[in-house]
């Protein structure tokens, strides 16, 4: 096994031999034997390079790097150089306190990334004039594809009875904007309809809605208040797509009427990194909360009445309604929308006015002083970006060559007419180079620059305050700043604190030598839109990224393009919906999807023009065969798809599985499989041998790139040749898709490139050996615990020898009869012992699926195991008469240090008994920050900005201090 293998694999020999012992079984061997069906193995080993030390690693990346070229920028489209605050970078970004946590379903131990996240969202409604903010989306292309679908799904029963089908969309928005909307709107019966803003006829009553993109794809600053007067008259919804940077200084699109901003918050701090992560924003008014795309964190109260703050409405709202859903957005980028919102704190105000002023200033001097060099500049209202004309007898092509020989990249956008976008790093030297750059190409007399102040256009200038909450006005130095952020982490859980057992997630090990590349200036600092010549690197590692993941999967194709799981199922099945019209076969509309399915598969399958029919599963939680069977042979000539997940989301290797994708092809179906259970896969089996015909992969799970308190995410997806030539385009990078590719999926060539790096790590140093033994401790992990908590709970489902896969489900549904426990009240209470909660009353209600991952050694999964058995005790207390079941351990928990101090203790139980029920917790307890939170009275008083939360102070802070 190789040295990264031993480090990134929990279990020691020794352990594992008493685990195995545990189990009932002699070998590894022979676990795998009664797990995992024999005529699914693969008969040969995976064919990966041999496993790379950490420091061989670190070197071969840093070649990679070097072959990268990171030229000065001024391509623009919505990416632009930052600087990340390197008090921001050192405590988030590279931080695996914030970067190892979960998605804050368990309210009461995210605390912190709740208040992060929650001033992210007062931040979005201040500058946007809106009432309302998610906690993100994956990217700005997508947020502005979620604004039209939001539109649609939101129109009046009237309006679906007329057919109120057209949206409008002006003709200068960003380009791959454009193509991610085409590529929406396609099976959903959305007309788009293109056109200039400024005189478009918006009479036609068809129209529902449109998208404007403000400043525009040229950088000009027009008037939105004319088309949004003559859209409201209309009953046509607007939305805009703003950037982030120029409402600092430009008026608040919702102070001019519109119903929707959208966009990136990039520029805030967070790196260009090839095309991503980045979080997206979207605001919207308050009518529409209910509609609202994504994650809303809202104000609530605790059990105690304290303050206390949750994930608000909607959240994971396509897990319940499913096919009803009106997106299938599960993630979000939490981590990187923490960044965004942290950089808005940092520097406040007066410091984003600052730099704001600063980068419209460098734009207007370099406006008058390549005038005087013959470039015409096409328009006088501006931020940062110039459309302008070359002089008479220069081209584009021309002026491309003396720019790139001074290491300049501009947007060429045809034969004499290019863009120039000033981003917040430009500095004066660096616009007195690029205005020397432009003055050599046109054979010009170099002039001395001389650096101006300008005024955006005052009609359009903002006259709104921004930022007037008090977190916006405090941390300006670097201790307040560091100190602040600690106070947030200290109220969260993460893997630096104990596992985190979620089944269908599995936050396995993130390691320091994975992530320590993205924040290199090499990967992290280039635009997605430059030369490919000049992103060698990236290229070459993304080919092999795609090359050994078609290895580990047995397809024939990847695309790197979808930024989450929920975008690869929707990438998957639009290729699907493509290859069947290639054969002219558009009739083929039926995705059938078992009951047991992930609530994104519905959704997604909807999104792609999907009617679906779910099938039964039987009372061992597989597929039922027959019902399948049954339906496919109902919809046989209209038969377009199946999604299953493997192993099941019950986490049983089906026996049934080959015949399953037998049946679906038989009927001219295609099978896609959820990727979401690849961990249980890598290097036993994989889709391409089971029969699978695209599959989707969560990097962010198998391919250990990190949570981050609820995204970045990736979802690329594996096709089989038949399917290779339909994968997702670009419009901007050529050589991105198949020969036949459908429209983009996101707004970058290869999703959140920067984080591709993770995941090349994770199988360059694991290797063959070590990917496939992942795998196996995996399962045995996942059957130890099964072994120890199966006298004390029962296992809901297991395989046809008595084993789990990688993850398991206990059934908690009987203590609701036998002594008033919820699941809820179990999550919360092993609060107390210490652990994030695993996955509650998924895909069961009323049950804990548990997932270990391989990354967990025997000690740390022995002490979950005590705090369940422990808690099962607490549970037979109260069975037995000796607790109140209104009142106990369990309701009440989890208990916070002011509540164990209280001298007015109100319990019939010790505050050692809710603190220390364990001897570990004396020297290892994490205090919880709230009591538990009231979800109820959160959503009928619904506050998703910080006015109204008692934030962290000054006071506080010398306290802490």
């Amino acid at each position: 096994m190789s040295a990264f293998s031993k480090r990134h694999i929990g279990p020691s020999e020794d352990e594992k031999s008493a685990m195995l012992a545990e189990i009932g079984v002699n070998s590894i061997d022979e676990l795998m034997e009664l797990t995992v069906p024999k005529d699914i193995r693969l008969k040969n080993e995976l064919r990966i390079d041999t496993a790379l030390t950490e420091k061989q690693y670190l070197d071969h990346i840093g070649e990679l790097a070097v072959k990268n070229k990171v030229f000065k920028s001024y391509i623009g489209l919505g990416y632009s150089e930052t600087n990340v605050p390197p008090v921001i970078q050192r405590n988030v970004l590279e931080n695996p306190g914030w970067y190892t946590a979960y998605t804050p379903y368990q309210a009461e131990i995210a605390q912190g990334r709740l208040e992060a996240l929650l001033n992210f969202q007062t931040m979005i409604i201040d500058l946007t004039g809106l009432e309302i903010a998610n906690a993100s989306l994956l990217d700005e292309s997508t947020a502005a594809a979620e604004a039209m679908i939001m539109f649609y799904n939101a129109r009046s029963r009237s309006d679906v009875k007329d057919e109120k089908n057209k949206f409008f969309v002006s003709e200068f928005t960003y380009p791959q904007t454009i193509d991610v909307i085409k590529g929406r709107a396609k099976h959903l019966g959305i007309e788009l309809i293109f056109g200039d803003p400024t005189n478009f006829d918006l009479t036609d009553d068809k129209f529902f809605g449109a998208l404007v993109q403000y400043p525009d794809v040229y950088g000009r600053v027009k008037d939105l208040r004319g088309f949004v007067e003559r859209a409201t008259k209309n009953d046509i919804k607007v939305a805009v797509a703003a950037d982030i940077m120029s409402l600092v200084l430009l008026e608040a699109p919702g102070k001019m009427g519109v119903d929707v901003v959208c966009g990136s918050t990039q520029r805030f701090g967070v790196p260009m990194g090839y095309g991503g992560p980045h979080a997206a924003y979207f605001a919207t008014r308050e009518e529409y909360k209910r509609h609202i795309p994504g994650r809303i964190i809202g104000v609530s109260k605790d059990a105690d009445g304290n303050t206390a703050l949750r994930m608000a409405l909607q959240t994971r709202e396509q897990h319940i309604k499913r096919d009803k859903a009106t997106s299938n957005i599960c993630t979000a980028q939490a981590l990187l929308a923490v960044m965004a919102g942290m950089y808005a704190v940092y520097h406040g105000p007066q410091g984003l006015i600052d730099i704001a002023q600063n980068i419209h200033n460098q734009t207007a001097t370099i406006h008058k002083s390549i005038e005087k060099a013959g470039y015409k500049v096409l328009h006088g209202d501006y931020f940062d970006t110039l459309w302008v004309e070359t002089p008479a007898g220069l081209s584009c092509e021309q002026l491309r060559d003396v720019a790139e020989d001074h290491n300049i990249n501009l947007r060429y956008i045809n034969e004499n007419q290019f863009s120039i976008s000033v981003g917040e790093r430009t500095n004066d030297a660096e616009v007195k180079d690029l205005v020397a750059m432009l003055e050599k190409a046109a054979a010009a007399k170099a002039i001395d620059v001389k650096f101006i102040s300008s005024l955006v256009n005052q009609d359009l200038a903002r006259k709104t305050e921004i930022l007037t909450h008090a977190v916006f006005n405090t941390y300006h130095s670097e201790t307040k700043m560091m100190r602040y952020m600690k106070w947030l982490e200290n109220k969260d859980l993460s893997l630096v604190h104990s596992m985190i057992a979620l089944g269908s997630c599995t936050m396995k090990l993130n390691a320091a030598a994975q992530l320590m590349p993205i924040t290199w200036p090499e990967f992290s600092n280039l635009h997605p839109f430059a030369p490919v010549n000049q992103a060698i690197g990236y290229h070459e590692m993304i080919k092999e990224l795609e090359k050994d993941l078609c290895e580990i999967t047995g397809f024939y194709a990847m695309s790197m393009q979808p930024n989450s799981g929920a975008q690869g199922e929707y990438a998957g099945l639009m290729v699907i919906k493509a290859y069947h019209a290639s054969n002219n076969e558009e009739q083929r509309d039926i995705c059938l999807i078992p009951s047991s399915a992930h609530g994104t598969n519905p959704a997604s399958a909807v999104m792609a023009g999907f009617k679906v029919v779910v099938t039964k599963c039987d009372d061992a939680g597989n597929i039922d065969i027959e019902d399948l069977r049954r339906n496919a042979e109902k919809y046989s000539d209209r038969l377009g798809a199946v999604m299953v997940t493997y192993p099941s989301t019950h986490g049983v290797f089906e026996a049934g599985i080959r015949e399953i994708t037998q049946i679906i092809h038989d009927h001219g179906g295609q099978v896609y499989m959820d990727g979401a259970n690849m961990n249980a896969q890598v290097g036993l089996t994989n889709p391409g041998n089971i029969g699978a015909d695209v599959c989707h992969l969560n990097l962010h799970k198998t391919f250990a790139i990190p949570h981050g308190g609820g995204g970045p995410g990736m979802g690329p997806i594996g096709v089989a040749e038949h399917l290779a030539p339909f994968i997702p385009g670009s419009q901007l990078i050529d050589g991105v898709g198949g020969k036949n590719a459908i429209h983009s999926i996101s707004g970058a060539p290869y999703g959140s490139a920067l984080i591709l790096l993770v995941s090349y790590a994770y199988i360059k140093m694991l290797g063959t050996k070590g990917l496939k033994h992942s795998t196996e401790m995996a399962i045995v992990n996942a059957n130890y615990i099964k072994a120890r908590l199966t006298k004390h709970y029962p296992i809901l489902y297991s395989g046809e020898n008595n084993t789990v896969g990688h993850e398991m489900i206990l059934d908690c549904r009987a203590f609701k009869r036998t002594a008033g426990v919820e699941v809820a009240d179990i999550a919360k209470r092993l609060i107390d012992y210490g652990f994030h909660s695993p996955t509650v009353s998924f895909p069961v209600a009323g049950t804990l699926m548990i997932e270990p991952t391989e990354s967990e050694d025997k000690a740390e999964l022995d002490r979950f195991c005590e705090a369940m058995i422990n808690i099962r005790k607490e549970i037979q207390f109260i069975e037995d008469g000796h607790a109140d079941q209104e009142s106990n351990l369990l309701k009440n928990a989890p208990h916070t240090a002011e509540c164990i101090i209280n001298q007015e203790w109100k319990y019939d139980y010790t505050p050692k008994e809710a603190a220390y029920p364990l001897e570990y917790l004396v020297r290892n307890k994490f205090w919880v920050s709230v009591r538990r939170v009231d979800d109820a009275y959160g959503d009928r008083n619904l506050i998703c900005s910080c006015p109204s939360v008692e934030s962290y102070n000054i006071e506080e802070e010398e306290a802490f201090a």
